[in-house]
């Protein structure tokens, strides 16, 4: 039990994918905001999945994918589940990537409805030109992944997209945790070196920066326009190698309140169900106005909402 209201009633907890829209709905939402799901160019997908066969990003532990399928029954699936409003988040992991990756997500955006218009930047020559084209074009959402990536964050290539991003306010996720295996750019200290810098720049810090959950939640904590995606924690298989410090709960817990917590669940590159995620929310037991803000309202304030999107376009 929490320590807010002994009377609060019992906050359900999913136990399979069929009974995630009873917790949504039990929460009185119309639906779930999903920040952190992937879709991108077939191709890449299959690379991305061939490397998870290999255990890459759990550092040889066994990882199947569990939600294998094409983009259209992935699309239908989170529709089923209620998930509103989602990205389709990719990242060049090299040189010349960003074009094709930003041309292909702008237009599935497109053709989906409730998908975030998704982007992606790499520091290179040229840089400044296509984030500028992908902005122009609507991007709602970046994705940049430091540790596949190998990139220093504050390389100065990316100094004046930083600054456009900050001006046009268009958030971007960050994965900059050390898992599943850091480097030198991974990790709270540069993420901390550039927002000293551009102190209104509004970053997802991808994962709630597992391991390093403290300083990551100091972050948020310190500039107000840096959130937090759940993305893997406080399900099952994380709590056993990584686990959440209860400590924190409170602050994490102020934070989702004021609007700095966002539901993530890294669908379809997942190796157990999606209602896993939203079970591992619950069992924090941080009270139903908590799950609200992070499930729904925290990401329609960021993004705005997908159910007025629809009321327009139909």
């Amino acid at each position: 039990m929490n320590d807010w209201d002994d009377d609060e009633p019992v906050i359900p907890v999913p136990a399979d994918d069929s009974e995630v829209p009873s917790f949504w709905r039990a929460l009185g939402l119309p639906g779930l905001a999903d920040v952190h799901v992937h879709f991108m160019p077939d191709w890449l997908m299959r690379r991305v999945w061939a490397h998870f066969d290999k255990g890459g990003p759990s550092v040889g532990l066994e990882w199947k994918v569990r939600y294998r399928w094409t983009d259209d029954e992935r699309v239908a699936y989170l529709r089923q589940l209620g998930v509103r409003q989602f990205s389709a988040l990719s990242y060049a992991h090299k040189p010349n990537l960003a074009v094709e990756l930003n041309e292909w997500a702008l237009e599935f955006a497109r053709t989906t409805s409730g998908c975030l218009r998704s982007a992606t930047f790499y520091p290179e020559p040229g840089v400044t030109g296509y984030v500028s084209d992908a902005l122009t074009a609507g991007a709602q959402v970046f994705k940049i992944h430091v540790q596949v990536s190998k990139f220093d964050p504050n390389a100065p290539e990316l100094d004046p997209v930083w600054g456009m991003i900050s001006d046009a306010g268009v958030p971007v996720v960050m994965h900059a945790a050390h898992i599943p295996v850091g480097n030198q750019h991974t990790g709270p200290n540069p993420v901390g070196e550039l927002l000293s810098r551009h102190p209104r720049l509004p970053v997802v810090l991808a994962h709630m920066g597992m391991p390093d959950y403290e300083p990551f939640l100091r972050l948020a904590e310190q500039y107000e326009r840096v959130t937090l995606d759940t993305t893997m924690a406080f399900t099952s298989f994380m709590e056993q190698i990584i686990p959440f410090p209860r400590d924190l709960l409170p602050r994490l817990r102020d934070l989702g309140l004021a609007g700095r917590v966002l539901l993530g669940s890294d669908f379809p590159q997942i190796p157990w169900s999606y209602a896993e995620q939203l079970a591992g929310l619950a069992r924090l037991d941080l009270d139903e106005d908590w799950l609200r803000a992070v499930c729904w309202h925290n990401s329609v304030a960021l993004f705005g909402s997908p159910l007025a999107v629809a009321t327009e376009t139909h």
